[in-house]
């Protein structure tokens, strides 16, 4: 069955063209030209992924895809925000609002189908009874949830993807460009700056656990999962 996409963006000829190249992968393509209408759409058929523009008339993308992690329904769909921001503070500010994803305009096309297809192959569903679980963490890979110590914890597409990463390959350093390579794919063209932002929104969702430091930083090397070894 072919994978549903919300396109929201505000200028015509860029909806088109982008349309034009997800069809021919064969991807479903749902359009809004403005954050209201996408709202709309989205009550009536939930997409499997989310394009966003950053600046439309009205409601900015950013405050969109705020609105959307607030949704108890909506909040883990996965999100690549689209814009002609380039500077380092604006992708921190698109990853930090919830943005899964971030590809500056113009847009090459090539780069946008690999990081849609590789945003799906990170979200898509396990079998049900796939559970991953180390040091009080349950990943439930079926549905992309995370329980820590009995409690239900919302978090990220990427963030789960980047934690399951992290428990299956326990005690190991892995530098961003491995993690980079790993969890998004290598034919994914991203900055080393998306880990540390990634990182940074993982051990915010396992701080009030205490569970934060389970992820820790190797000066000049990278990331690892440190689990506890058995008495």
């Amino acid at each position: 069955m072919a994978k549903k996409i919300l396109l929201v963006e505000d200028e015509q000829p860029i909806r088109e063209m982008l349309r034009y190249a997800l069809e021919r992968e064969s991807f479903e393509i749902e359009e809004a030209d403005n954050a209201a209408s996408a709202r709309e759409k989205l009550t009536k058929k939930r997409p499997d992924l989310l394009i966003v523009d950053w600046m439309m008339p009205g409601e900015t993308g950013v405050d969109f895809i705020k609105r959307i992690r607030k949704d108890e329904v909506l909040q883990d769909l996965p999100v690549i925000m689209l814009t002609a921001r380039v500077e380092e503070s604006d992708k921190v500010k698109g990853l930090d609002c919830g943005a899964d994803d971030y590809v500056t305009k113009p847009v090459g096309i090539k780069e946008l189908v690999a990081r849609v297809k590789a945003l799906l192959r990170r979200t898509s569903q396990a079998d049900e009874d796939d559970v991953l679980e180390s040091e009080g963490l349950k990943l439930n890979l079926a549905t992309n949830q995370l329980d820590i110590e009995g409690d239900d914890v919302h978090i990220g597409q990427t963030e789960f993807s980047l934690l399951r990463f992290f428990i299956e390959h326990k005690n190991r350093v892995y530098s961003r460009t491995q993690l980079l390579d790993f969890v998004w794919g290598q034919a994914v063209y991203i900055e080393e700056r998306t880990v540390d932002v990634h990182v940074l929104r993982l051990r915010k969702i396992l701080k009030p656990f205490g569970k934060d430091k389970l992820i820790k930083t190797v000066r000049g090397m990278g990331y690892m999962f440190s689990q506890k070894k058995p008495a």
